[in-house]
């Protein structure tokens, strides 16, 4: 009997300690050196209130039992904007297109830098807002913005993407297309006025960068409602123009290279004909020159020279 006891007791007492051995492991963190975690509460008798932030690179910490651990990117993280469809994914790189102030919806090519505020307290806040929530990604599944690269992205396009749009729209917005591409002109005037002119569109592409990122240092604090995203950088590498006007602009330089060619042709032979006739007149004035230059454009090694005859010139065969 006392055996049978102890038995029972002994497999009552491993399956309460079971879950506790689980709980005192899992209770166990670490943060590698680009990641950095806030842990809440999540014990049976535990509420979900922040417990503590783990820096990043941190050794084994203890996070308390059955705790959630919400690991967010600690590095620098890069937000590529381009023009080319063929190299938006699903992860960082988007298509961004705005229209300019007379209506040509332009590419931009660019990247934003930046990072997660790393002050405890705006992690704490940042958890409370964005880490409680999911997101909806292009794959259509609802994440939280700590689970992973696919996760933190969700939470990028609808939180922080909007704010970027609207401060390009605005800045890009601002100018006619032809100061942020000069070719835009080729296929925007007509007549007299057509060409290529010599715009400074640098200047103004500079313009745009900079107003893009003054426009973001005043709207993402506002817009997430704290300073969450830190060292922002917008850097506007060129302004492209649609597929369709960037064939045009293409056939018009070709077909302004074909006018310059037949215009350079032109002009040499008015310029040769003009020398033929200068030349005549030398020739009517001084006869004597005439057979001088004659003289000299015969070939070298003549046996026979009889101006006037049919065999005037004879050149010896080798």
């Amino acid at each position: 009997m006392s055996y049978r006891i102890g038995v029972i007791a002994g497999v009552i007492a491993a399956v309460v300690g079971l879950p506790t051995l689980i709980g005192l492991v899992g209770g166990l963190e670490r943060t590698a050196a680009g990641e950095v975690a806030v842990v809440r509460d999540g014990g049976p008798f535990d509420d979900n209130a922040i417990r503590q932030i783990i820096d990043p690179g941190s050794g084994l910490t203890w996070a308390g039992m059955w705790s959630s651990v919400h690991t967010y990117p600690a590095q620098q993280r890069f937000y590529t904007i381009t023009s080319d469809p063929k190299r938006a994914t699903a992860l960082g790189v988007d298509v961004v297109t705005t229209p300019s102030s007379d209506g040509v919806n332009l590419g931009i090519e660019g990247t934003l830098y930046f990072t997660l505020n790393l002050d405890h307290e705006s992690l704490r806040r940042f958890d409370d807002r964005y880490g409680t929530r999911t997101f909806r990604g292009q794959d259509d599944d609802a994440r939280h913005a700590w689970e992973g690269d696919e996760g933190w992205a969700a939470f990028f396009g609808q939180a922080v993407r909007p704010v970027i749009d609207n401060a390009m729209r605005v800045q890009v917005g601002a100018h006619r297309c032809a100061e942020l591409v000069a070719s835009c002109g080729l296929v925007q005037e007509t007549g007299a006025k057509a060409g290529l002119e010599v715009r400074d569109t640098v200047t103004n592409v500079v313009k745009v960068q900079n107003g893009v990122n003054a426009s973001l240092a005043r709207d993402l604090p506002a817009m997430l409602g704290g300073d969450f995203i830190a060292g922002v950088r917008f850097n506007l590498v060129k302004v492209t123009l649609p597929a369709e006007v960037q064939k045009a602009v293409d056939r018009s330089l070709a077909a302004a290279a074909l006018v310059s060619e037949a215009r350079a042709k032109v002009a040499q032979a008015e310029a040769e004909s003009e020398a033929n006739r200068a030349r005549q007149e030398g020739y009517d004035k001084c006869p004597a020159c005439a057979d001088i230059d004659r003289l000299k454009s015969l070939p070298r090694g003549i046996t026979v020279y009889a101006p006037g005859n049919a065999d005037a010139v004879v050149v010896p065969s080798r």
